[in-house]
């Protein structure tokens, strides 16, 4: 059986990338790694976006929202605006909302906003019958509160870079979600994160990369790119006692379900 994987996360529009893009997209394709999803961040990463999900339909599938990190006070309802024209005009085939979410690591001064705004973009999400794609860096229990507040049954997705313990998982798989598991599990400091990942059934397991962050050991501190998924899947497959095969099915259709994707 032909072994097929998918990057639920990766930012290849990222100028870490620029010199040797394409290069990497084949890489990512030479690794079996088929399926490339490609989060937005703000207006400024749109146009390369949208060049990539053109120029490599087959392979790469994106999605319209605006991170968390750039909900500035003096931009966030212009750039909103963007995001929110995008998405209901449908100029091109996005599979999702996303990047989307709370971030308190950077700054906090902006949580109210950032919270009013990833809650406009859940909303919109239900009303597109789109997955989103959550960024929750340092506020797992913000983004959760949102989540559950506003969920009908209809709202679904994916908690990106998931690094939480079993009762996070779980409340994850309560609201409807799956967990994006990444590079981290293959940090030797992540035990925790290792046992919510051996007691969550793979039926709620995504895999991605963030590239170009967060890549897998032993490529740690270096630039991260699609085809380091198997090493994330090879890890998942130790922790969980199955093959990578298994891993690789389960994961890649879990991901063309979520985002509706056909294979």
């Amino acid at each position: 059986m032909a072994i097929t994987f998918a990057d639920t996360h990766a930012h290849l529009y990222a100028e870490q990338f620029n010199s040797d893009r394409h290069i990497i997209i084949q890489k990512a394709i030479n690794a079996d790694v088929r399926y490339l999803f490609l989060p937005n961040i703000d207006s400024t990463t749109t146009p390369l976006l949208h060049d990539l999900i053109t120029d490599y339909s087959r392979q790469c599938f994106g999605m319209m929202g605006l991170h968390p990190c750039h909900v500035q006070p003096h931009t966030y309802l212009q750039e909103i605006e963007k995001v929110k024209k995008l998405l209901f005009e449908k100029p091109y085939p996005y599979v999702a909302v996303g990047e989307i979410g709370i971030d308190l690591y950077w700054d906090k001064t902006t949580f109210l906003l950032q919270k009013e705004v990833f809650i406009q973009q859940l909303q919109w999400a239900k009303v597109l019958n789109l997955p989103v794609s959550v960024h929750c860096r340092e506020s797992f229990n913000e983004v959760m509160e949102c989540i559950e507040h506003v969920q009908d049954g209809s709202l679904r997705g994916i908690i990106h870079c998931f690094t939480g313990n079993i009762q996070e998982a779980q409340r994850v798989i309560n609201a409807g979600f799956m967990i994006g598991i990444g590079g981290v599990i293959t940090f030797k400091k992540s035990q925790s994160l290792r046992d919510a990942v051996a007691q969550t059934p793979l039926e709620n397991i995504v895999l991605e990369t963030d590239s170009p962050y967060l890549a897998p050991e032993p490529y740690r501190g270096k630039r991260n790119e699609p085809s380091y998924i198997p090493i994330i899947a090879a890890t998942v497959a130790r922790i969980k006692n199955y093959t990578i095969t298994e891993v690789a099915l389960q994961t890649t259709q879990n991901a063309l379900r979520i985002f509706s994707v056909s294979c």
